[in-house]
């Protein structure tokens, strides 16, 4: 079969299981399947392939249309330009998140050797794609969950920054020695109310690393509530959120740094998405 039928074969089985980008993700498996980059897909589209990488990627495109999320499948996904280890252990990386690692960025232009705690690290998406930016910063990456800070150490010695960053586990930022300057944070915040409307792929997620209670709150709350001692003067707080939750998170927020200033930032699709304390 060459691969141009293959890849058809495959982009009309997943398109018939109401997979969002069902030509992408068609690709995107049979160049894992064929161990091949971009440019050679498609200039080997007419060219007969290897049966066996075909039966792999028949058998990974199966798995596909039961809705297993291809970033487990594949091994990995591409965060903030870095490609990030994953395993059914850990949250998916998603774009929206990389808002956070931009404001840290933003904070570290003018202070290059930040301390920045990324608290609920998982995968350890943030804390790589800030260590691995900010070369002159230390990062302390916390998880109440084992088997995620062995995938997040697994990304930090892919990607040589194991001795720039710390791998801490126990409840939010409680594992932490002693201030630092920045706390980032993807929390757990959907409503547990939602979280069985959730699109099928989420259902193979880890459900800890999702939900946040009856309001999406539980986790942001104690979080804030915790803040105030772990945050430098001076310092900057940055928590991911539920657009519909910014009045709510703004009032913590608020509540927790009464002399501060509270902002929100938002995403491509123009909602809210991060609040942001500076001390």
């Amino acid at each position: 079969m060459t691969l141009r039928s293959a890849w058809m074969q495959a982009r009309s089985r997943l398109e018939r299981a109401g997979i969002d980008d069902p030509a992408l993700e068609a690709e995107v498996i049979l160049r894992h399947a064929l161990d091949i980059d971009r440019a050679a897909f498609f200039a080997s589209l007419e060219e007969k392939q290897d049966a066996d990488a075909l039966n792999l990627a028949d058998s990974l495109a199966a798995r596909r249309e039961k809705g297993e999320p291809l970033a487990y499948m594949l091994g990995h996904r591409e965060f903030y330009g870095i490609d990030i280890l994953v395993t059914p252990a850990v949250l998916i990386p998603r774009q929206e998140t990389e808002l956070i690692v931009d404001a840290i960025l933003e904070l570290g232009r003018g202070r290059p050797a930040l301390t920045i705690a990324d608290v609920g690290t998982g995968s350890g998406a943030i804390a790589v794609a800030a260590a691995v930016n900010l070369p002159g910063s230390r990062v302390y990456a916390t998880d109440s969950s084992r088997a995620a800070l062995r995938v997040a150490g697994d990304n930090c010695r892919e990607h040589n920054i194991d001795d720039r960053v710390e791998l801490r586990h126990g409840d939010l930022l409680e594992s932490l020695d002693g201030p630092v300057d920045v706390i980032a944070s993807n929390p757990p915040y959907v409503m547990t109310g939602e979280i069985a409307g959730l699109a099928r792929e989420v259902g193979h997620e880890p459900v800890a690393a999702l939900d946040g209670g009856p309001d999406g709150l539980d986790v942001i709350r104690r979080l804030f509530e915790q803040a105030p001692a772990a945050l430098q003067p001076g310092g900057t707080m940055i928590v991911e959120i539920d657009p519909r939750q910014l009045q709510a998170v703004t009032a913590l927020a608020a509540a927790a740094f009464p002399n501060g200033r509270v902002s929100h930032r938002r995403d491509l699709s123009d909602r809210p998405r991060l609040v942001i304390v500076t001390t």
